[in-house]
């Protein structure tokens, strides 16, 4: 396969939210393949993990008083760094809405032709007109849309009258092998560990998660859970503390039988999807669901939720439970069956590897490059 010229991936963050993991393993993958990749990013101190991939970052915008002023800064900080250095590049990649947007500003102003190809994760639900607006021009400046699943294909041609392209995501199993631990395990015994991955917030679920947690303790089953990350570019602490004052009325101790882990490392995280005895995953909205992945490459029973992006690559009772979306009853029936039944668990985690060699960041890389060449002038 021919030589795409020099790719810019751009991400708006060095946290460790799905588009970062997303654009990190991506650019290891095609450097891999012998692609000249850079990433650019909006940052200090480095991304969330080591990377062997060049990467430059620019100062993110500080002392923002709304969410709009915050993501309009984060558009002008990045179009402003990439300015100075997209003469040196072929193409630009752009993995969320911020970065679209200021890659199209870089590409309008260019001196000559320099696609801009936009990976859609999922679309924000943005209340502000503003916001709106500046979502659906990142949906629209791109010369090449890509997504990662087939729902969010239909969703953007039925929503904004666009065509895209899927390319799946991948796992990269080898970062998530390890064994448990049982430093990691020991506050919590014997108890059964459910893992929720990605924090407190509405897109997660958190609050059918505890209703769920709520409805096993009334019928005598105290299962306990670790909530680790948290990272978000928008701010979710009025919703994750009206999240945390149900726990009482739940009969739930925060702390005891609700931790915040928080922000771990990438081998830490590893070792927590190793150490957990199922993951809980009831997002109510997902562009992909690379967690469910990550669990399944790490041996993680999965109750997740009954999202078309889930069905995608799961199969209820197959390789993961899928309750019905928001229902905490439903929620809870499924943890009971995993926290009750071995053989179910057992049958799961044989279930989900199946699944996993399907989906390689080598592969993904494959076709990134092959979109490339086809986007590129001449």
């Amino acid at each position: 396969m021919s030589d795409p010229g020099r790719v810019a991936l751009l991400t708006y963050s060095t946290k460790p939210r799905g588009g970062v993991v997303h654009t990190l393993a991506l650019a290891e993958a095609l450097t891999a393949q012998g692609v000249d990749v850079e990433v650019f990013g909006l940052g200090s101190e480095g991304f969330f993990r080591p990377t062997s991939v060049p990467y430059t970052l620019f100062p993110a915008p500080e002392g923002c008083a709304t969410l709009a002023e915050k993501v309009f800064a984060s558009v002008d900080a990045m179009a402003a760094g990439l300015a100075k250095v997209a003469g040196d590049f072929d193409l630009l990649h752009a993995q969320d809405c911020m970065s679209a947007r200021a890659a199209a500003r870089v590409r309008d102003e260019a001196a000559r032709p320099l696609p801009v190809v936009r990976t859609v994760h999922h679309v924000d639900d943005f209340t502000t007109e503003a916001l709106v607006d500046c979502q659906r021009r990142a949906i629209l400046e791109p010369d090449h849309l890509l997504v990662v699943s087939a729902q969010w294909r239909e969703i953007l041609a039925a929503d904004y009258g666009v065509t895209s392209e899927i390319v799946r995501n991948g796992v990269d199993v080898a970062r998530l092998a390890g064994a448990r631990s049982s430093a990691l395990r020991a506050p919590f015994g014997d108890r059964f560990l459910f893992l929720a991955v990605g924090g407190i917030e509405p897109r997660k679920g958190s609050t059918t998660l505890f209703r769920a947690l709520g409805l096993l303790r009334e019928r005598g089953l105290r299962p306990a859970l670790a909530i680790v990350g948290g990272q978000s570019f928008q701010d979710y602490e009025a919703y994750r503390q009206e999240a945390l004052a149900l726990l009482p009325s739940l009969g739930l101790t925060l702390g005891t039988d609700v931790v915040r882990v928080g922000t771990v490392t990438d081998a830490e995280l590893a070792t927590w999807y190793r150490s957990a005895d199922a993951l809980a995953f009831p997002s109510v909205k997902e562009g992909f669901g690379l967690v469910a992945l990550e669990a399944l490459a790490a041996d993680l029973p999965v109750v997740a939720s009954d999202l078309p992006v889930f069905r995608e690559f799961l199969t209820d009772g197959r390789d993961a439970l899928l309750p019905a979306v928001g229902d905490p009853a439903a929620l809870a029936d499924a943890m009971e069956r995993v926290m009750t039944d071995p053989a179910l668990r057992s049958a799961l985690v044989e279930g989900g590897r199946a699944v996993v060699p399907r989906f390689t960041w080598a592969a993904s890389a494959t076709r990134h490059r092959e979109i490339y060449r086809a986007v590129l002038p001449g």
